[in-house]
């Protein structure tokens, strides 16, 4: 088993890797140069940049969001959902570029005050729903169909896990894989820091692993779909590109789950719902109907 002790290799040393101290300001001011590769997007402040509509397909949910880590929780429950009967769950999936700031859309807005995918609206009654937030969508749809979410003390410990998950994947994402992958300068300290607490997560998932199949238990729920695309996704190197760095081999039950989650027909097609990156074949920018996955990846529609 793996253990919180490990070493964690530090940033490779250049000019970057010791700025010069920053002295705060007594009041701290926006500058748009400090944004990194996120600049562009990154404000001080919330509500709608532009006025946009959003589109509405034809099935009761539609789902607005992008194929990062975050996005994929939905997808994958809801193709879970609908290859274990459940009709009612058939989405229409919109594309959501946060790069070009698609979430600053007014429509958007009005369903995530929050300007964050992914975002969604349940039009199966006689008004429609709004659900911001990964881990509320999950605990929505879970309820709603009656399905991946036990009862008793099955659903507090999956609750449990997922928000551990809500609350420790800001270190990754937003912590290590910032200041790892995307900020303007390497920083050791921030890199060393944010590297440290994401191995010691992976070895809380670790030790757990260790004595279930799935992490609430011995049933796949929810709270599996929430971690994979982010824990499972750094065990099996599709993140940051930073296997290595961090280690991730150390983490072999965590691997076993990530592989058994992966290998899952319903997690293979959400994982690939809204992407925009990696092979062409695995992103689907927009799904309608289960067909698109047959006919309408970007591979498909580049070859037409």
């Amino acid at each position: 088993m793996s253990t919180s002790s490990s070493t964690v290799s530090s940033a490779p040393s250049d000019a970057t890797a010791a700025p010069a101290a920053y002295v705060p300001p007594r009041v701290w001011t926006w500058d748009t140069a400090n944004g990194g590769a996120f600049a562009s997007i990154n404000r001080p402040i919330a509500g709608a940049t532009h006025d946009k509509a959003l589109p509405v397909g034809q099935h009761p949910l539609q789902l607005y969001s992008m194929g990062t880590p975050n996005g994929q929780k939905v997808t994958l429950l809801l193709e879970e959902l609908l290859a274990a009967g459940h009709t009612g769950a058939e989405y229409d999936a919109w594309l959501i570029r946060i790069g070009d700031g698609d979430q600053f859309g007014s429509g958007f807005v009005e369903v995530n005050p929050n300007s964050k995918i992914p975002a969604l609206l349940d039009r199966s009654g006689s008004e429609p729903v709004r659900i911001f937030e990964s881990g509320a969508i999950l605990m929505y749809l879970a309820e709603k169909f009656g399905a991946f979410l036990p009862t008793g003390a099955g659903r507090a410990e999956c609750l449990s896990w997922l928000f551990w998950q809500m609350g420790s994947a800001p270190f990754l994402g937003g912590g290590f894989g910032h200041f790892y992958a995307y900020a303007p300068a390497k920083i050791q300290y921030a890199i060393d820091r944010y590297a440290m607490e994401s191995k010691r997560q992976m070895d809380v998932l670790d030790r757990r692993l260790a004595e279930h199949r799935f992490v609430a238990g011995d049933d796949y729920t929810i709270a599996d779909m929430a971690i994979w695309p982010w824990y499972g996704g750094l065990s099996l190197g599709q993140l940051y590109d930073a296997a290595e760095f961090l280690a991730v081999d150390e983490y072999r039950h965590v691997r076993r789950w990530a592989e058994e989650v992966g290998a899952r027909p319903a997690v293979q097609r959400g994982r690939i719902v809204n992407r925009t990156r990696g092979p062409l074949a695995e992103q689907l920018h927009e799904r309608h109907d289960a067909s698109d996955f047959q006919l309408r990846t970007q591979d498909k529609l580049s070859a037409a």
